[in-house]
């Protein structure tokens, strides 16, 4: 089961949107069950190289709200790259992922390899183009990407073990790549001049 959650115009509308996931996943699963802890996975800090802070920060009080534990984890890798978010240009330097990723989950995150399935009753990849950058490199090399190898085995875990995977804003093309043979279908965005992305 894959949820794509759309860019958020406020946090609320973020909020409403991961707090509907719940409802559809208890109407539409097979195995409807109440989820008690819950696996986020966040890529950095930051929309245009790293987590889309709005989007993270939602998904911890959604889950929150409705009693449900979590816990953040991140791959211990540095990222892709590094970007001004004013002026959106790169800047010369290395962050680490998990060190970014810390810093809107105030400093409680697991290092991706330590991410089971078994420990966990589902997987949420908020958006933010580190999705797109330091889980995979779909926003260097387009429909040619390839998928971290870390962020694939705890996809498949999840999918195997028939646990929910929810994917907010660009996060679903990952999936795309993952589990493509098995006839994922998505759309990306729009196109045009209105389009930045």
């Amino acid at each position: 089961f894959f949820l794509e959650i759309s860019k958020p115009k406020k946090m609320l509308s973020n909020y409403k949107q991961i707090t509907k996931f719940f409802g559809i996943y208890n109407q539409f699963s097979t195995t409807p069950k109440q989820l008690k802890n819950v696996a986020v996975i966040f890529h950095g800090c930051g929309v245009f190289d790293g987590t889309e802070c709005t989007e993270g920060v939602s998904t911890l009080i959604a889950l929150g709200a409705r009693g449900i534990t979590f816990q953040v984890f991140a791959p211990n890798k540095n990222q892709a790259h590094v970007l001004n978010h004013l002026t959106g240009e790169e800047i010369n330097q290395e962050r680490n992922v998990m060190v970014e990723s810390a810093r809107i989950a105030r400093g409680q995150v697991k290092d991706l390899k330590d991410l089971k399935a078994s420990d966990y009753d589902a997987v949420f990849v908020p958006g933010g183009f580190g999705a797109a950058k330091n889980l995979c490199d779909f926003g260097f090399k387009g429909a040619d990407m390839s998928v971290d190898p870390g962020v694939e085995a705890v996809l498949r875990d999840f999918h195997q073990n028939k646990k929910p995977v929810a994917l907010a804003c660009i996060s679903p093309i990952i999936a795309a790549k993952v589990f493509g043979s098995q006839g994922v279908t998505l759309t990306l965005g729009n196109k045009g001049e209105g389009w930045p992305y």
